[in-house]
C-alpha cells in the first residue's frame, strides 16, 4: 500500500505538491480549511486526488508520513499542532520539490524585488538557450513544475521568507539576497532579527560549490553576509566598496565574474529607478554564473518586460504621467519609486497599514511630493505623517482619488500609485487595485480626449 501524503492548503503552492506527489505514486489527501478554487478542484479531479474543503477531518490522516504545508499556514496552526503531536514530519512545498530533482535551482528572495528580479533573470538565461523552469510566487509552483524534471536544465524560483521557514535540504546553487526590510513581522514576533534569520535559511544548505549573491548595501543583508562569507561562494553587489565583486553604481553596472569584464549602463536596463540597478545586477550575476554569455546577457535585456504594477508607465494626459505602482505595499518599495523621479510626483497612497514607519521617507516626500492623495478607509496615519509638510488630501475611494489627481496635475508631474501599504480594505489584492487605477486612468483620458 501506498504511503499517504497530507497536503495543507489547495492554492497553487498546494495542488502543485499534491499533484507531484501523486505523480510519484503516493496516496495523496488534501484538505483546506476554506473553499477551493474552481480551477485548482479540476486539476485535483482530473488527477483523481482525494480532497476536503471548509474543514479538517483528522481521522483521514491517520498513518499518514509526511505533511506538505502550503507556506501561508503559520506553524501554529491547529494542523500543524496535530501533526506534530502524532510525529508526522511537516515540510514546505519547495522542499517537497527538491527532493525530487537534481537540477540546479536559482533561488531569489529579499523583502522588495523578487518578482523582478526573478522574472529577469529567467528571461536572461532563456536567452543564453537554457531551458529553465519559472517557479514559486512568480509562474507555477516548483512542485508541479519538478513534475515535468526531465525536459527542464533548471530552476529559477521566487521564494519568500515563509517558504523558506519549512525547508530541510532545500540547497540553490545559486542564492541571491536582495534586501530585507520591515515587512512581515506580525509573523516574526515584530523582530527583524528574526526574519533577518528566515531569509538567510536560502544559504542553510549551500557550500562552497554553489554561489550566493547579496546586496551588501543593504544593512540587514550585509549583517547576514557576515555570518555566511566562509561557507559559499560570495558575490556581493554595492556601490564604492573595496571588495565587491560588482559594482553597482548610479548610472552603471561594472561586472568582473569569471573572467568576463563588462559594463552595463542604466539606460541598457529594461528595469528603471535606482533600486533596479541591484535587481538588475542581480539577476545579470545569476545568468553569468549560469554559463550565459555577455551577448545573449545584452540580447536579453534589450526584450524584457517587467511585470505590471511595478513602476508600470500607463500614459500621460494633458503632459502629465500615469504610474502604477501597486506592488509597492511597504514603505521601503516607495522609498525606491519616490528616488526613481525628478519631476514633481503626485502621490497616492494609502490601504491597511501594516505597522509602518514613514520617518524614513519623509525627507523624500519633503522634496519630491507635490501632493499626496490618501485613499484608504483610514488614512489618519499618513495625514499625520505628511499633513504638515505636504499638501495633502483625505480621500476614502479611488474615483475621489483620481478626481483630485487630475485636478493637481501638470504638464511634467508625476501621478504616482506606490501606496506602502496593503489593499484589502478597498480592493481584493495590489493587482486588483493596480488594474482599477489602469481602468480608471484610461476611462479618465477617454473623457479629456472627448472634451
Amino acid at each position: 500500500m501506498a504511503d499517504r501524503i497530507i497536503i495543507l492548503g489547495a492554492g497553487e503552492s498546494g495542488t502543485g505538491a499534491a499533484l507531484l506527489a501523486d505523480s510519484k505514486g503516493f496516496e495523496v489527501y488534501l484538505s483546506d480549511s476554506g473553499a477551493i478554487a474552481s480551477k485548482y478542484k479540476a486539476k485535483l479531479d482530473k488527477a483523481n486526488i482525494h480532497y476536503e474543503e471548509g474543514g479538517h477531518d483528522y481521522s483521514k490522516w491517520v498513518g499518514a508520513v509526511l505533511m506538505v504545508k502550503s507556506p501561508g499556514i503559520p506553524p501554529q496552526a491547529d494542523p500543524i499542532k496535530w501533526c506534530k503531536k502524532n510525529n508526522i514530519p511537516v515540510i514546505g512545498e519547495i522542499e517537497w520539490g527538491a527532493r525530487f530533482t537534481n537540477k540546479p535551482i536559482i533561488g531569489i528572495t529579499g523583502t522588495n524585488g523578487k518578482t523582478t528580479t526573478t522574472l529577469l533573470t529567467h528571461h536572461l538565461v532563456k536567452s543564453g538557450g537554457l531551458n529553465y523552469a519559472l517557479t514559486g510566487n512568480v509562474g507555477k509552483s516548483f512542485a508541479e513544475a519538478v513534475i515535468e524534471n526531465e525536459k527542464y536544465d533548471g530552476y529559477v524560483i521566487e521564494v519568500s521568507s515563509f517558504q523558506l521557514d519549512d525547508i530541510v535540504e532545500f540547497k540553490p546553487k545559486i542564492a541571491v539576497l536582495l534586501n530585507v526590510t520591515p515587512d512581515h513581522l506580525d509573523r516574526y514576533d515584530n523582530s527583524m532579527e528574526l526574519y533577518l534569520s528566515s531569509k538567510m535559511r536560502i544559504v542553510a544548505n549551500m557550500d562552497k560549490n554553489d554561489h550566493f549573491i547579496a546586496n551588501i548595501s543593504d544593512e540587514y543583508t550585509a549583517k547576514g553576509v557576515k555570518e555566511v562569507k566562509e561557507k559559499v561562494n560570495l558575490i556581493t553587489l554595492g556601490a564604492n566598496d573595496t571588495d565587491i565583486n560588482i559594482d553597482v553604481r548610479e548610472n552603471e553596472i561594472n561586472f568582473n565574474l569569471d573572467k568576463r569584464n563588462f559594463t552595463v549602463k542604466s539606460d541598457d536596463l529594461p528595469v528603471k529607478g535606482p533600486h533596479n540597478m541591484i535587481n538588475a545586477g542581480a539577476a545579470i550575476a545569476a545568468a553569468i554564473k549560469s554559463g550565459v554569455s555577455e551577448t545573449d546577457i545584452r540580447k536579453g535585456l534589450d526584450s524584457f518586460e517587467n511585470a505590471p504594477h511595478r513602476l508600470q508607465l500607463i500614459t500621460e494626459i494633458n503632459g502629465a504621467s500615469y504610474v502604477n505602482d501597486s506592488k509597492a505595499t511597504n514603505v521601503e518599495a516607495v522609498y525606491y519609486a519616490l528616488k526613481s523621479f525628478d519631476n514633481p510626483i503626485i502621490w497616492i497612497a494609502g490601504g491597511v497599514d501594516k505597522g509602518n514607519d514613514y520617518e524614513m521617507i519623509l525627507p523624500l516626500v519633503k522634496e519630491k511630493v507635490k501632493a499626496l492623495i490618501c485613499m484608504g478607509t483610514d488614512n489618519k496615519k499618513l495625514v499625520d505623517a505628511f499633513g504638515d509638510h505636504v499638501r495633502t488630501f483625505d480621500t476614502g475611494s479611488l474615483k475621489k482619488a483620481m478626481a483630485v489627481a487630475y485636478a493637481e496635475a501638470r504638464p511634467g508631474d508625476i501621478v504616482l500609485l506606490s501606496p506602502a501599504c496593503a489593499s484589502f480594505d478597498l480592493f481584493k489584492n495590489y493587482e486588483d487595485r493596480g488594474n482599477q487605477f489602469i481602468e480608471a486612468i484610461n476611462n479618465l483620458k477617454e473623457e479629456v480626449s472627448d472634451d
